[in-house]
């Protein structure tokens, strides 16, 4: 008796074992398509909340429970979607005088508004700040939007900041200098108790050092933390970046969000894939500059052609530092465009919940010479 005692008592603690484990770590990595396809030949990364297929709405719920008097947290934004607004329950609660603990009304309105932010440079690469609203004109899929209602220069929009540092082994040479230009960035950058940032240092995995503060030292220890080594996974840290910190921040009316991704562009670890990484920045309106490491006189690496692509297709732009030094220009001219960038919203004339992905191109009317920059689409929302 006293042995199969022993036994059940070590049978239950191997059971809460396998629970335990199967529970940690849910969130770390992105559930794609891609990642799913790799199960075979890499560890199979834990499935995280689905991210929203919308595009661009905020959604709001308020329980309409009797015992719970409690507001879950708001559904992260996305581009052009729907927006959902809980009623009270109270008439069905008269006719039932038992309701359900979790009894809630849903009542879902599609919101047919897009939001773009975006820059204005003439030939010689200045920033043009004066232009006015008559001043542009939008095409959605091709075609002439509806409606602009809305339109800022948005030189002091709040910014919520992603920094990520390449702290693979391949960048361990001028790793530190890396870190002291990204800390004089965030110096410049951040205001007090208006912006707010965070940093994630990535090499096999992504790693949050410093989470969203506007505490310039705070984010300074952040970055000082990083230490070079291990293989690269560049892709699941702007995956992770946009899905799990900067779609799940809490947006109190207007803001920018950005991320500087400053890598070699190299990527031989990753779960998800480069447009898989890309698609998850524009769901979450995110402008990505990209710094490349590879200092190497001028003559481009493989890597760039990567950290391009991400650039462009987010609306942002991607730097090539000629020397070392350069690093530290690269950061003064991302801090400048933040501050001369513009923002409208407008409705597209046949939005359709398809879920799929819409381009958007602004231009410039009766200026020649001038290029606008901003992201390339959105995703539509799905029913």
């Amino acid at each position: 008796m006293k042995f199969r005692g022993i036994t059940l008592l070590l049978g239950s603690i191997l059971f809460v074992a396998v629970v335990l484990a199967q529970n940690t770590g849910s969130n770390e990595l992105p559930s794609a398509p891609s990642a799913v396809q790799q199960e075979r030949t890499k560890p199979k990364p834990p499935a995280p909340a689905t991210p929203p297929a919308s595009a661009a709405p905020q959604t709001s719920t308020t329980s309409a429970s009797a015992k719970s008097q409690t507001t879950p947290p708001a559904e992260p934004a996305a581009k052009g979607g729907t927006a959902q607004a809980n009623t009270s329950s109270q008439g069905r609660a008269d006719q039932d005088p038992n309701p359900p603990d979790e009894a809630a009304t849903t009542i879902t309105k599609t919101v047919n508004e897009v939001n773009v932010v975006f820059t204005v440079t003439d030939r010689h690469g200045r920033y043009v700040k004066n232009m006015a609203k008559s001043d542009f004109s939008v095409l959605d899929d091709s075609k002439p939007a509806g409606q602009i209602r809305s339109f800022h220069n948005e030189t002091d929009l709040p910014l919520q900041v992603g920094l990520l540092l390449d702290a693979s082994n391949s960048v361990r040479d001028r790793f530190k200098f890396e870190q002291e230009s990204a800390i004089e960035f965030l110096n410049q950058t951040v205001r007090p108790r208006y912006d707010t940032a965070f940093v994630v240092g990535f090499d096999v995995t992504p790693e949050v050092t410093q989470d969203f503060t506007d505490n310039a030292e705070a984010l300074s220890r952040g970055v000082r933390a990083l230490r070079p080594g291990g293989g690269t996974a560049m892709y699941d840290a702007l995956y992770y970046a946009c899905r799990d910190k900067l779609l799940k921040e809490q947006r109190n009316g207007p803001v920018r969000r950005a991320i500087i991704l400053l890598s070699d562009g190299d990527d031989n670890m990753s779960h998800v894939t480069r447009e898989e990484a890309i698609e998850m920045a524009q769901r979450a309106e995110v402008i990505v500059y990209t710094i490349s490491t590879n200092i190497s006189g001028g003559a481009r690496h493989s890597g760039d052609k990567v950290l391009e692509r991400i650039a462009d297709a987010t609306g942002g732009r991607p730097f090539f530092p000629f020397q070392l030094n350069d690093v530290a220009n690269a950061f003064v001219e991302i801090q400048d465009e933040l501050r001369s960038q513009y923002a409208l919203s407008y409705n597209p004339v046949d939005l359709r919940t398809d879920g799929r992905f819409h381009t958007i191109e602004i231009l410039a009317q009766n200026h020649k010479g001038l290029r606008v920059r901003s992201r390339r689409g959105y995703y539509a929302p799905t029913r």
